[in-house]
């Protein structure tokens, strides 16, 4: 599952750094699949991407691996200060998917 971020977010951002694929950006931001990634070496991932939110802080699901492989839990979700950082049921994956996607985010 990914993670998502409501509407009750304050724009702290303190999600933002502790995301290890740099999946987080700031309302109105343009993004990139390659962003913090080792995709950056392949040209179809370095196309900016429209925000997704243009208020408050989003996350790209194609880039959340809810912290499986580097983390014992999601850093979002234990950072944010107002709980507005919640798992997204509308993007459920299994650890074997979420591991997945680590790997092809960041294979060297």
């Amino acid at each position: 599952m990914s993670i998502k971020i409501t509407k009750e977010c304050i724009n702290c951002g303190a999600c933002e750094p502790e995301c290890p694929n740099n999946a987080i950006y700031e309302g109105g931001k343009n993004w990139r699949m390659s962003d913090g990634t080792s995709l950056k070496k392949k040209m179809k991932y370095t196309f900016l991407q429209n925000p997704i939110k243009n208020d408050i802080y989003f996350i790209v699901s194609e880039k959340c691996t809810e912290c499986v492989g580097f983390y014992e839990e999601p850093q979002c979700i234990s950072i944010c200060p107002v709980n507005c950082c919640i798992f997204d049921s509308n993007n459920t994956e299994t650890k074997e998917e979420l591991i997945n996607k680590k790997l092809f985010l960041h294979n060297k």
